[in-house]
């Protein structure tokens, strides 16, 4: 990631924080309309667990201009994730659908350079993650 991608993700970000609840809602149901064997994978109550992905996730992008300092912790929930049962192949939809929740919580925002930016923010991480 270059660090003008790491702006436009930071920045972006920054447009999301005030939509955080409508955004985990958005992205949770995108993920089980796209790849509904993984709803199994979750509790019922998915409030706890929204609220962990947008702290992940903050976590992350405020992070990723000193990546070497979150990858222990990426590492970390790959494999807590694997014990979950989550498995390489779950990583895609997942990815797809925090890209149409982006897209659709930033509108026009979400230009095609801030698209890309993410694209390798998540490749980047999920990569980390996968091979954990």
């Amino acid at each position: 990631m270059t660090p003008r991608q790491i702006d436009l993700v930071q920045t972006s970000f920054q447009k999301v924080v005030p939509i955080a609840a409508k955004a985990a809602d958005l992205f949770y149901d995108r993920l089980f309309e796209i790849a509904p064997e993984v709803r199994s994978l979750f509790p019922a109550d998915l409030t706890s667990q929204k609220q962990k992905l947008m702290t992940m996730l903050g976590t992350a992008v405020t992070n990723l201009h000193q990546l070497e300092t979150i990858l222990p912790a990426v590492k970390e929930l790959g494999q807590r994730h694997k014990g979950y049962g989550v498995t390489a192949a779950h990583y895609a939809p997942v990815g797809a659908a925090l890209l149409w929740t982006l897209e659709t919580g930033l509108g026009p925002d979400f230009t095609p350079e801030v698209k890309t930016a993410w694209t390798e923010t998540y490749m980047a991480l999920s990569g980390v993650m996968t091979a954990a």
